[in-house]
C-alpha cells in the first residue's frame, strides 16, 4: 500500500495527515499527528515560532516511523504572504515576522507613489492587502536594509521547511503569487517589479509548478526520523491545495461553468476556480485576487479567483480567550450549541481591520457593536452567534458581488476545511445566500495536498480523476 504525507501548517496548528488507496481502489485519509501553533512577540514584532514548528514536523514523521506508515512522499503548505530571507550559508536574517504585524502600515500608500494600484494589479492580479509579501519587503528595505544587503534567498516558509527536510533550496509557484511579485502574463517573478523597488534579484528563484518532486530527506534527517521518502512541491499555499480537494464530478470539473467554492478556516476564501486571471476593473475595485492554482499542463491553467473574509480566526480568538478567563477548554460544539440557543441579531462587519489583530477579540466584537449602538454580546454563545451570522451575511454579499463580476449565477456553494464542519454556520451561510451547501471535506487542504502527490506518483491520471475520489469519500462519509 502507497502512503503520501501531508503536512499541513495554519495559523494555529499543523497535522501531518496521510492519504492511501485502499483494496478498492478507494480513497482513505486520517491525521497521525497534530501540534500547535501561534504568534509570539519578540523583538516587539508578532513572528512565528519557526524552530519550534520544524522541530514537530519532525516529530510527526517519527509518528510515522513509529506506525509503520512510511509514505512515498511528502509535501508541506502553510499560510501566504510570509517568508525568510536566507544568507550564503542558508541562516535566517532577522525575525520571522509574521502577516498579522504592523511593519507594513502605510507601505501601500508608499507604493501607490511608484506604481498605480491598478497597474499594479494589472500586473499580478492580486488584491490589495496590508500584509501582502510586497509590502513586508518594502518594510524590511526601508528599516532594516542590512538584511536585504545580506540576503541570499528569498523563501516562503513551506519553501523554507522543504530546505530544511531536503536541503534543496526552490520557490514554488503559487505561494509566490500570494506575494504581489509574479506577473500573471509571464507566470514569472514580475523583475520590472522587482528592479522598481530595489529589491536584490538573486534573491529570487525559478518559479516551480506543484507536482515537482525536488528531492528526497537530507541524511541527516533520515538518521532522526528513521526513513526516507520524496519530497514533492504541493500547492504550498493552503488554500491552493484545499481547492484541490474541491469535491467535483468529473464532469462538473471539465465544464467553463464557473464553481463557487468557500475555503473555510482561520480565513475564509470565497471564490471561483478561473482558467484565466481576471483582471478587469470591477475585480479591482472589489479587491478580488487572481492566486496561482494547481495544472496539469504548466502554470496559470487554474486560477483562485477569491476575496479573503476575516473567517473563523474571530471565533478561535474569542475561544481562546474565554478559556483563558475561565482556565478550562471551550469546544467548538459548546459554542455551537450555545451560538444556536442565542437570539442576538446583531451584526460586524468581518472585514473591519479592528479585528485583524486586536488585544482582545471579545473587546472588538463588543465595541464595534456599541458604537453602532447594536445589542452588544455578552455570553460566549451570543459571541458566537454574532460572529456566525456575520460571516453568513458577508458571504451572502459577497457572492452577489461575484456573480455581478462574472456574470453568472451561481445555485450550489462548495465549503471546504475546518468551517465546513459547522452545521450552524453552514445552516446561517444556506439561509443568507439561498444556495444549496455542499460541506467537507473538512481537512480538504491536507487531502489536496496528497492528491498532487498522488497524481506525480501515477495513482490518479489528473486532477478530475483525484476531485471524483474525493467526491465519492465524501459521499460515504456524509461530508468528513
Amino acid at each position: 500500500m502507497k502512503y503520501f504525507l501531508a503536512v499541513d501548517i495554519g495559523a494555529s496548528s499543523g497535522r501531518h495527515f496521510i492519504t492511501w488507496k485502499n483494496e478498492n481502489e478507494e480513497l482513505e485519509y486520517k491525521e497521525i499527528f497534530r501540534f500547535k501553533n501561534g504568534l509570539e512577540k519578540r523583538n516587539n514584532h508578532l513572528c512565528w515560532n519557526l524552530d519550534g514548528l520544524f522541530t514537530n514536523i519532525k516529530e510527526g514523521l517519527k509518528v510515522c516511523k513509529k506506525q509503520g506508515v512510511i509514505p512515498e512522499s511528502l509535501g508541506i503548505d502553510t499560510w501566504g504572504c510570509d517568508f525568510v530571507l536566507l544568507d550564503s550559508e542558508g541562516k535566517i536574517l532577522g525575525d520571522s515576522v509574521a502577516y498579522r504585524d504592523n511593519r507594513t502600515e502605510g507601505y501601500m500608500e508608499k507604493l501607490n507613489s511608484l506604481i498605480g494600484a491598478e497597474e499594479l494589479y494589472q500586473r499580478t492580479g492580486i488584491q490589495r492587502q496590508p500584509f501582502n509579501s510586497i509590502y513586508q519587503l518594502m518594510s524590511i528595505k526601508d528599516k532594516n536594509p542590512e538584511i536585504l544587503e545580506k540576503a541570499n534567498n528569498f523563501l516562503m516558509i513551506p519553501d523554507y521547511f522543504h530546505y530544511l527536510l531536503s536541503g534543496q533550496i526552490s520557490n514554488e509557484y503559487t505561494n509566490a503569487t500570494t506575494t504581489a511579485l509574479v506577473n500573471t502574463e509571464t507566470k514569472d517573478w514580475d523583475w520590472e517589479l522587482i528592479k522598481l523597488l530595489g529589491l536584490p534579484e538573486k534573491i529570487f528563484l525559478p518559479l516551480l509548478k506543484p507536482g515537482k518532486k525536488i528531492g528526497r530527506l537530507s541524511e541527516n534527517i533520515e538518521k532522526e526520523v528513521g526513513f526516507s521518502c520524496d519530497i514533492v512541491l504541493p500547492c504550498t499555499h493552503d488554500t491552493g491545495s484545499a481547492i484541490a480537494a474541491l469535491p467535483l464530478s468529473e464532469n462538473k470539473a471539465g465544464e467553463n461553468k464557473p464553481v463557487l467554492y468557500i475555503s473555510s478556516g482561520t480565513w475564509s476564501l470565497l471564490g471561483s476556480e478561473l482558467y484565466e486571471a481576471n483582471k478587469e476593473h470591477k475585480s479591482f475595485i472589489h479587491n478580488y485576487t487572481n492566486e496561482g492554482g494547481y495544472g496539469e499542463n504548466g502554470f496559470g491553467n487554474r486560477y483562485r479567483f477569491l476575496k479573503n473574509i476575516m473567517g473563523l480566526w474571530m471565533l478561535q480568538s474569542v475561544k481562546k480567550e474565554l478559556e483563558e478567563r475561565k482556565a478550562n477548554v471551550i469546544s467548538f460544539d459548546e459554542l455551537d450549541k450555545e451560538a444556536k440557543e442565542s437570539c442576538i441579531k446583531s451584526i460586524v462587519a468581518c472585514n473591519d481591520k479592528c479585528f485583524l489583530a486586536p488585544s482582545s477579540m471579545i473587546d472588538a466584537v463588543q465595541s464595534f457593536c456599541q458604537k453602532r449602538k447594536l445589542r452588544v454580546p455578552q455570553t460566549a454563545g451570543e459571541l458566537a452567534r454574532v460572529i456566525y451570522e456575520s460571516l453568513a451575511r458577508c458571504y451572502a454579499e459577497t457572492i452577489k458581488e461575484l456573480e455581478n463580476i462574472l456574470n453568472c449565477s451561481f445555485e450550489e456553494l462548495y465549503i471546504v476545511g475546518g468551517g465546513s464542519k459547522s452545521a450552524l454556520l453552514n445552516l446561517f451561510t444556506e439561509r443568507c445566500t439561498g444556495l444549496k451547501i455542499i460541506a467537507g471535506p473538512s481537512e480538504a487542504t491536507a487531502i489536496g495536498n496528497c492528491l498532487i502527490q498522488m497524481i506525480c506518483d501515477g495513482e490518479f491520471k489528473n486532477l478530475a480523476e483525484a476531485r471524483q475520489a474525493v467526491r465519492n469519500k465524501v459521499l460515504r462519509n456524509g461530508g468528513k
